[in-house]
């Protein structure tokens, strides 16, 4: 099996990767996160996966997108939706389209080992492609090992990013204390 994998973050991938080598799989990692902002969070997660995959010795293909305008004009009529119908299916999609422009058979993504993401819809996202791409879609529920992977990212000293990605997600982490301050 050959196995591109999207990558949204360092700490999400060391449990997958590490899961996937025990099945004998050694993936290759694909950095593209358009969604990511600001510029300064964008750059500390791509350059922490830089050095992390450099350490670990994996082969890894970075796909330089920052995307901030074309990210907000994607999403803005639809904010509650924009991980489901923008955000998971950009980055899927152009990670199944590289991975058959480019000879892999597979593609799957750090995503699913988050307990905040939404699992089957990255699933149906990934199968749709796959039919599409004409490339097979590897779902793991690597949930299990989020805190695993999580506490050895904090072992490594890999920046820990607080929030999802997009600068609606940051603003979602700070609700609780918004509502605080308006008081």
């Amino acid at each position: 099996m050959k196995l591109l994998l999207h990558t949204c973050c360092a700490p999400c991938s060391v449990y997958c990767i590490k899961s996937l080598r025990k099945e004998n799989i050694e993936p290759t990692v694909y950095w593209y996160n358009p969604n990511i902002h600001p510029y300064m969070e964008y750059k500390a997660r791509r350059d922490t996966l830089k050095e992390y995959t450099k350490s670990i010795g994996i082969n890894a293909i970075f796909e330089e997108n920052y995307g901030l305008k074309e990210f907000c004009k994607n999403v803005i009529d639809d904010l509650e939706n924009r991980c489901i119908k923008y955000c998971y299916k950009i980055r899927l999609e152009q990670t199944a389209k590289y991975a058959k422009e480019n000879g892999y058979d597979t593609f799957s993504t750090t995503l699913l080992i988050s307990p905040y993401q939404n699992h089957e819809a990255l699933k149906e996202i990934g199968e749709e492609l796959a039919n599409k791409y004409g490339i097979k879609f590897l779902y793991r529920d690597f949930r299990p090992g989020f805190r695993e992977g999580q506490n050895e990212a904090r072992e490594l000293g890999l920046y820990m990013q607080k929030y999802c990605g997009c600068i609606f997600s940051e603003e979602d982490r700070y609700k609780k204390q918004i509502e605080r301050d308006k008081k």
